[in-house]
């Protein structure tokens, strides 16, 4: 179903009525709590050390912080294998920590968006543990069983993400569970009414507690049909988000944003469109994606091309634009860095860093900043194998290798993608650890922290952290930012990332040049246009010089729109 047909476009009047969700304007963090601070000298992140770095947030300017799993787990995926969603992980606090943090944030007007992870559960969750040992236990249908293993090429022969095969064989019960992640992680059964009333009363029960909403973990997963081969985007998944929505989100003001890696174009709508009542925004990963090796997958990735990521922009922009909201980012938890991807981490490391931000966050959606990108930290720099923790990159390693990709090779694509590029200790400031915590951390932190800190950061007044904070400012203060139109302009220029936004008469050109090499202005595509730049405050003209140096950028809110700004 195209995108146009599943929500026409509104008149511009209801969209700004529509504006008045306070995530519209809000701009989310993203916390790693094990990498985030650690208040206990452990090694690992935690609870009162998210509470210690509040002001900071509140400094920043965000309106929540999306929080990675604290639930009670295992571990064996970093807290995305739950054993109980109504307990606090010891390592990371108890549930009176939890309970503080959500009060300290809502004083400073910041929420806590949980990390909803419902496709699959730790194999020790108790549901598991009463679904293997008894076949008769009304939780054995809470998950998703078969007695034989699938033959070879069939429809249900399914890979899982993290490698091997998506069933693995319970040697308690003898028959054979499915899991699209690690075998420790099964896959509940969406299928099953009692399993979604218990999920739909879990939720409530946290936004009884104040969180703010949920970010959904691949929620495109939970209507899976595994015999009949489909894993992702299955017929009954909106019905079930709709269910959802209507058990647990009605006539509150939450936020939800779900991880959907198959969604496209033409298929988004579905889930964001308002009158839908699915999911407020969801994260898409197109840009993502497209850059990876058709055999190797992330391990090879292929070189950033600006044409095509601009196009893929745009795209998206236009997509949802008056019929649903986008999620914009450039990292993740499970991303590398976006400097390190998208940048440069050498010489111009800051100007690239605040080059990315600006072209992400002038554009319409709700952008998310992942914890570092701020100061614009950069990938883990790790030469070994025996430096990584991540189960997907050690798993990756151990089945490549095997099929004959060398070492080497197999070292420089993690080194390029791994996920714990993502995951390597907050740099706070030179102090040993970067001060992230007074004992040994849980995986090296990065080596750069000496002059890479947020300490350093924030001492200079034209650093990473300074851009960030203003654009967080320029989405809350300017209504074009939040819902102006979108135009691409020069979308063959290699190294330009130019775009308009209109809002009535109002009109906002952000230009960067994404090079290492100074270029010349495309004036005939770009046009002439005067005006105050948002990022300095001063008068700005695409005449000035005719130029951009490396990672230079601009936001011209042109001369006969200032006025209307608002």
């Amino acid at each position: 179903m195209a995108a146009a047909t599943i929500c026409p476009t509104s008149a511009q009047s209801d969209v700004i009525l529509r504006d008045q969700a306070w995530w519209r304007s809000a701009v989310g963090y993203q916390i790693y709590p094990a990498s985030f601070c650690d208040s206990n000298g452990d090694g690992v992140g935690d609870i009162p050390g998210i509470i210690g770095k509040l002001d900071y947030l509140a400094d920043l300017g965000v309106g929540f912080i999306w929080l990675s799993p604290v639930y009670a787990s295992p571990m064996v995926d970093n807290g995305y294998d739950i054993s109980d969603y109504r307990e606090i992980n010891p390592t990371f606090g108890a549930m009176a920590d939890m309970d503080r943090l959500i009060a300290e944030a809502r004083s400073r007007r910041i929420g806590i968006v949980m990390d909803l992870v419902v496709n699959h559960t730790s194999d020790q969750h108790a549901w598991f543990s009463s679904a293997r040992s008894d076949r008769h236990s009304p939780y054995r249908d809470y998950y998703i069983w078969r007695e034989q293993p699938p033959a070879k090429a069939s429809a249900a022969d399914i890979d899982a993400a993290f490698g091997g095969s998506a069933w693995s064989q319970d040697e308690q019960s003898g028959a054979w569970y499915f899991h699209l992640f690690a075998p420790q992680q099964p896959d509940l059964n969406w299928d099953n009414p009692a399993l979604r009333a218990e999920i739909y009363a879990m939720m409530n029960w946290w936004l009884d507690k104040g969180v703010a909403g949920f970010r959904m973990d691949v929620i495109d997963l939970i209507g899976k049909q595994p015999e009949a081969g489909i894993v992702a985007d299955g017929p009954r998944l909106h019905h079930y988000l709709r269910e959802m929505h209507e058990a647990t989100l009605t006539g509150r003001d939450a936020l939800t944003v779900g991880e959907t890696w198959s969604a496209t174009p033409a298929n988004a709508p579905l889930y964001s469109a308002p009158e839908r009542h699915e999911v407020s925004m969801v994260f898409q990963f197109s840009h993502v994606t497209q850059f990876w090796d058709d055999k190797l997958g992330k391990w090879k990735p292929r070189p950033i091309d600006w044409p095509k990521l601009k196009s893929t922009f745009a795209t998206w922009q236009h997509a949802l634009h008056n019929c649903g909201w986008n999620a914009l980012f450039w990292g993740n938890h499970d991303l590398p860095r976006a400097v390190s991807r998208y940048g440069e981490e050498g010489l111009h490391r800051v100007a690239s860093a605040k080059a990315l931000a600006t072209v992400l966050h002038l554009m319409e959606g709700t952008p998310y900043i992942y914890q570092g990108e701020e100061i614009g930290m950069t990938n883990a720099g790790f030469t070994r194998i025996d430096q990584y923790r991540d189960v997907e990159t050690l798993n990756f390693h151990r089945i490549q290798l095997a099929d004959g990709v060398a070492e080497a090779e197999f070292l420089e694509g993690a080194r390029a993608n791994s996920r714990d590029n993502a995951r390597t200790p907050m740099q706070w400031s030179s102090r040993p650890h970067a001060d992230f915590t007074t004992g040994s951390p849980w995986i090296a932190v990065n080596r750069n922290y000496t002059h890479l800190n947020v300490e350093r950061d924030r001492a200079d007044p034209d650093g990473v952290f300074q851009r960030y904070q203003k654009l967080i400012a320029l989405r809350r203060d300017h209504a074009i930012i939040r819902h102006g139109d979108f135009r691409l302009l020069a979308a063959d220029h290699a190294s330009l990332f130019a775009y308009e936004r209109r809002l009535g008469a109002q009109r906002l050109l952000v230009v960067a040049n994404l090079s290492h090499q100074a270029v010349m202005l495309p004036l005939a595509e770009i046009g002439t246009v005067q005006g105050r730049d948002l990022l300095t405050d001063r008068p700005v003209s695409t005449l000035a010089d005719g130029g951009l140096g490396p990672f230079g950028v601009f936001a011209i809110l042109s001369e006969d729109s200032i006025s209307a700004s608002g």
